[in-house]
């Protein structure tokens, strides 16, 4: 018997061509494609795959157009499976939200568990010369202050970079670039247009100035915590107020 609560939606036919994009998928996942590897040819795919010529080409399209492969014209060798990129990530995250499914809430959150991660274990783990790097970076956002916000952004991007190298841990370094990518397309107008854009840029100095002593000292909770701090003055203003309780929650309470 149903229980009367079941309640089912008509299912979408699933074309052809997505199934060849599916298999071709769980065989780079699974690691038996690997970067570098070439897929056999389009007509040996046909064969394989018992699928029409168009059917193929829609599936390599596909895939080409989700970075996983390269197709060259002439090529007699099929196509060359790729090292993953984030560029493709990102640009799923920011069309998200824009689109309302992510809230600019939950990106702001989200990079700041990442920055405060990223910098905690930075203040443990990291090097003398990336130490050195992050000093360069920070000295080189000092300078671009009275060159232009682009710069000042660049050199704020590459300090970030340093840090989350210093994690020791990929996938911070990977999700944080494409949050802070993300947020970044999101508001880079308004911010470039801002008519407090210089104090917002010395204010975000300070707290980078801060960031990098608690790493150079190796205090890896005053680094976590200045870094989500930061990231709340920089940013929350963006956010509606009715909105900000998860931001808020980083930044206040215990080890705050």
């Amino acid at each position: 018997m149903t229980p009367e609560g079941a309640r089912f939606q008509q299912v979408a036919p699933v074309r052809l061509y997505q199934r060849i994009v599916e298999q071709i998928e769980e065989a780079i996942a699974s690691g038996d494609l690997k970067p570098g590897h070439r897929l056999p040819s389009e007509r040996e795919l046909v064969t394989q795959f018992g699928a029409s010529r168009p059917t193929v080409r829609e599936a390599l399209r596909v895939l080409e157009s989700n970075g996983l492969i390269r197709s060259r014209p002439g090529d007699p060798r099929g196509p060359e499976i790729l090292p993953f990129s984030t560029a493709g990530l990102a640009k799923e995250m920011t069309r998200l939200a824009r689109f309302d499914s992510v809230s600019m809430a939950e990106l702001i959150s989200f990079r700041m568990i990442l920055d405060g991660s990223a910098s905690q274990l930075a203040a443990r783990l990291r090097t003398d010369e990336e130490l050195s790097a992050m000093q360069d970076t920070v000295t080189e956002m000092e300078r671009a202050i009275d060159i232009g916000y682009e710069e000042f952004s660049a050199a704020d991007v590459a300090f970030h970079e340093v840090v989350a190298r210093a994690s020791r841990n990929a996938l911070i370094e990977v999700s944080n670039q494409v949050v802070r990518g993300a947020v970044l397309t999101l508001i880079a107008d308004k911010v470039a247009h801002a008519d407090n854009r210089e104090a917002l840029m010395r204010t975000s100095l300070r707290h980078h100035q801060e960031v990098l002593a608690a790493i150079r000292t190796r205090d890896g909770l005053a680094a976590a915590r200045i870094s989500r701090q930061t990231l709340y003055d920089y940013y929350a203003g963006y956010v509606p107020q009715e909105q900000r309780g998860p931001l808020l929650a980083l930044v206040e309470g215990e080890g705050a």
